[in-house]
C-alpha cells in the first residue's frame, strides 16, 4: 500500500510503500477514505510532543470502510486496558497504558489501516468521509472542552481553527454567544468566524465587549492564558484545549481570585465520541476542508504551520 510516514522526528514526511496491514484480532481492517490533518501531527512531525513509536504512519481523524463496506471513524484514543482506576471510573481518556492512534498505533496517512473495533464510531450516511474526518479530533476535542465550560453563556474561542470553527457552531446552536479570537491582523479568519455565528471577531490582542464566561484555548500558545483570564467574570473557567502547549508565563493572583478556575483537556472518551457523532447532524456542523492528496501530507501540514487555510486539512488518498 501507498503510505507517508514520519520516519524521524523534525524531519519531513516521507512517501513510501508498506506491506499490507493484517488484522489481529479483534481488529478491523480498513480502506482509507479520507484522514483530517490535526495540530497533533504537526507536532509529532515537529517533535513538540514525543511520538509512540517510529518509524509511524501519522492520522487519527480516519473514515474508513471494512470489507463489507461498513463505515467506521477512528478517533486519536485507540486503546486502553479497561483496569486501571481510570478505566474503572469512566476517566478512559486517562488510562495510563492509553495508546493512540497515529502515535503508538500506525494511523491514516496511507490507502489501509487496521484499528482495534472497539474504538471505532460508526458514522451517519448523510456526512460524507471528507466532512466527516475533522469531526473525529478537533470535533471530539473541541466538544470536550466545551462541555468543561458548563452553562457559561459568552464564550470565547482563542485560535479559530480545526476545532474552534466546528464548535463555534455548536455553542451557537445552545444559544450561546461567541466571541473568537484569531491572530491579530487576520481578518479573513475574523470574517470566516462572523460567518459561522460568532458574535464578534478580532485579534488576541484586543478586548472583547463583554465579561467571558468562560474561554477555550485551541491556539498552543500559553502567553495566552493569562489574556483570557483577564477577560473572564467572576466564576469563569479558562479551558486549554491542545495536547501541547508553550509555557504559561506568570500572572497575579488578583486574576485568579473571584473562583476562576483554568484547567485542560486530555484526550477523549468513547462516550465523547458517541455523543457528538450524534449531535453533530443535529445541528448541523459544516466543516470547511482543504482537501491534500496523500503525497501532499507534508505540505498539509507546512500549510496548516502557516495557517493558509480555514478549518481543516483532509488527506484523500
Amino acid at each position: 500500500m501507498r503510505a507517508v510516514v514520519l520516519e524521524q522526528q523534525g524531519q519531513p514526511l516521507k512517501s513510501v510503500t508498506l506491506p499490507d496491514p493484517v488484522p489481529g484480532p479483534g481488529q478491523l481492517l480498513l480502506q482509507v477514505q479520507a484522514c483530517g490533518v490535526c495540530r497533533t501531527d504537526l507536532h509529532l512531525r515537529d517533535a513538540e510532543i514525543e511520538a509512540g513509536k517510529l518509524p509511524v504512519v501519522l492520522g487519527h481523524q480516519i473514515v474508513g470502510t471494512t470489507e463489507g463496506g461498513r463505515r467506521v471513524g477512528v478517533p486519536w484514543l485507540g486503546y486502553t486496558d479497561g483496569e486501571c482506576r481510570y478505566c474503572r471510573s469512566d476517566r478512559e481518556n486517562l488510562c495510563v497504558n492509553a495508546r493512540f492512534t497515529g502515535s503508538d498505533i500506525d494511523g491514516g496517512y496511507a490507502e489501509l489501516t487496521v484499528a482495534d473495533e472497539r474504538f471505532c464510531l460508526p458514522l451517519p450516511d448523510e456526512l460524507s468521509a471528507e466532512q466527516a474526518a475533522p469531526l473525529l479530533c478537533g470535533g471530539l476535542i473541541g466538544y470536550r472542552a466545551l462541555r468543561f465550560t458548563g452553562d457559561a453563556t459568552t464564550l470565547g474561542l482563542f485560535g479559530f481553527g480545526s476545532a474552534a470553527h466546528m464548535i463555534c457552531q455548536v455553542a451557537v446552536h445552545q444559544g450561546r454567544e461567541v466571541y473568537a479570537f484569531t491572530r491579530p491582523g487576520d481578518e479573513r479568519t475574523q470574517e470566516f468566524a462572523k460567518s459561522l455565528g460568532a458574535t464578534w471577531a478580532g485579534g488576541t490582542d484586543e478586548i472583547a465587549p463583554v465579561q467571558l464566561d468562560a474561554a477555550i484555548i485551541f491556539a498552543p500558545a500559553g502567553e495566552l492564558v493569562p489574556g483570557a483570564l483577564k477577560l473572564l467574570a467572576p466564576g469563569g473557567t479558562v479551558v486549554c484545549a491542545g495536547i501541547h502547549m508553550s509555557d504559561i508565563p506568570s500572572f497575579p493572583y488578583e486574576d485568579l481570585w473571584h473562583e476562576r478556575t483554568i484547567r485542560s483537556v486530555a484526550n477523549l472518551t468513547r462516550r465523547d465520541g458517541e455523543e457528538f457523532i450524534a449531535l453533530a447532524p443535529k445541528v448541523p456542523v459544516r466543516t470547511t476542508i482543504t482537501k491534500y492528496p496523500l503525497e501532499q501530507a507534508e505540505t498539509a501540514l507546512a500549510d496548516l504551520r502557516a495557517g493558509r487555510f480555514e478549518g481543516t486539512a483532509v488527506i484523500v488518498p
